[in-house]
């Protein structure tokens, strides 16, 4: 059976339960080259996920937790953002590509704001000539850092030598690591895995030479390729890279909760902590992770929210909605700079209000994973042809769910006052 490399899987193989350690928190903040990084905790680069929507969304992700009950003062004690997360990454980004598209076409793919700093863009590819000049497109457009990604299992990235692929090339990857790092100023890091295989562990002879080539932090997700996002992450072998270099060390694979994230860093003792497909099925969990930190500090006793259906509600229809703005705004940009609408225009509008729908219908079932009734929204939202009709889902969905729960909560008044009576009867 072939293994399908997909960020779709939201089930964890057995996944490991930790507890929060007695001393170890993820650490109020970490350093990378001359930007601090508040708290260490970082959005992992996920194809198809990760864009400006979804980096800004996560930012603002703690707008919806309404019972923040800790002593200590999360916001100032812990982060820098109020959803928590010190560090946003792009989709990784073809170097090839970037470096032909036109002037235009770059800035689409390049688009982030002024709230999403500090930001890290991820390219991957295999040239090194053309890393560099990507590298440098990414520094010019004001990005604060610049990743490589040694990571993605995917069949055609690997196939043309890139993410993980370069894995079984060394040398290769240390004329990429001179190369790239001679071209830009800014931050340069890497993200990476065990290696190809478990015959092929990598790891940390690849930190070792990140470091000794100028690279500014390494992140290491603890599977190999052959691995893809199946069985236990295998923390050790991030100790084992924090035990060898000197740089900063990012921890990434099988961050579930805030207890995973304390866990990690009490493991491994690495410098910050990388989180990706949780994000998408619970946005708060850098909040959350902050919210644990700061109340453990505080009162001994770690706590943090659960999400409420309305906290649910709420996720949705704002991330929606921010699709069709940004859209809106993509295309009075775009209406800006011609002077007629063209035919050309029409398909490219139509087009990306087709992409909307799809990023709609592909984050339903990580925004709906554990609501209750969640199967029949799902199936609302894959039945509907746009945007509109999405959203007009979502608001049917939860305000049925709410009159649904305000009738559960009459009917349990009722009984509560019935078994009253006939108790003040038997007495």
């Amino acid at each position: 059976m072939k293994k399908r490399y997909t960020l779709e899987q939201k089930r964890w193989d057995d996944p490991a339960e930790h507890t929060m350690p007695e001393h170890s928190r993820v650490p109020a903040s970490f350093t990378i080259g001359n930007v601090k990084i508040a708290p260490a905790t970082v959005l992992a680069p996920m194809a198809g996920v990760t864009d400006t929507v979804f980096r800004r969304f996560i930012k603002n992700a703690s707008q919806f937790t309404s019972t923040i009950e800790v002593t200590a003062d999360v916001d100032s004690t812990t982060s820098n953002q109020q959803s928590g997360c010190g560090l946003i990454m792009t989709e990784f980004t073809s170097a090839d590509g970037l470096s032909r598209m036109r002037e235009t076409k770059r800035k689409r793919y390049l688009t982030y704001y002024d709230d999403e700093h500090p930001i890290s863009a991820q390219l991957f590819g295999s040239n090194p000539a053309t890393l560099a000049d990507s590298a440098r497109i990414v520094q010019d457009a004001g990005f604060d850092l610049v990743d490589l990604n040694l990571g993605c299992p995917a069949k055609r990235v690997v196939a043309c030598n890139g993410g993980s692929g370069l894995l079984r090339d060394l040398p290769l990857i240390e004329t990429i690591f001179k190369t790239v790092r001679a071209a830009v100023t800014i931050p340069f890091t890497v993200k990476f895995r065990l290696g190809w295989n478990d015959k092929h562990i990598v790891c940390v002879e690849l930190a070792k030479m990140a470091e000794d080539c100028g690279l500014n932090a390494v992140a290491l997700h603890a599977r190999t390729r052959e691995d893809g996002y199946t069985g236990q992450a295998r923390w050790e072998y991030i100790a084992a890279v924090k035990d060898t270099v000197k740089i900063p060390v990012i921890g990434n694979g099988d961050i579930r909760t805030p207890e995973d994230a304390a866990a990690m860093v009490d493991i491994t003792r690495c410098d910050a902590v990388m989180i990706g497909r949780t994000a998408p099925s619970n946005p708060w969990i850098f909040r959350q992770i902050a919210q644990y930190t700061a109340s453990k500090e505080a009162t001994g006793v770690g706590t943090y929210d659960q999400p409420t259906d309305q906290d649910r509600y709420r996720m949705i229809r704002t991330y929606f909605q921010m699709l069709v703005d940004e859209i809106a705004i993509e295309e009075r940009a775009e209406a800006a700079r011609a002077e007629a609408i063209t035919a050309a225009g029409q398909v490219a509008r139509e087009q990306r209000h087709r992409d909307c729908v799809g990023k709609m219908k592909q984050f339903a079932s990580w925004f709906t994973h554990g609501v209750p009734g969640g199967g029949a929204l799902r199936k609302q939202i894959f039945e509907s042809k746009n945007g509109d009709a999405v959203l007009g889902a979502i608001e049917s969905f939860f305000a049925n769910r709410e009159m649904s729960l305000d009738r559960e909560d009459a009917v349990a008044a009722v009984d509560e006052t019935m078994l009253a009576s006939a108790a003040a009867y038997c007495d």
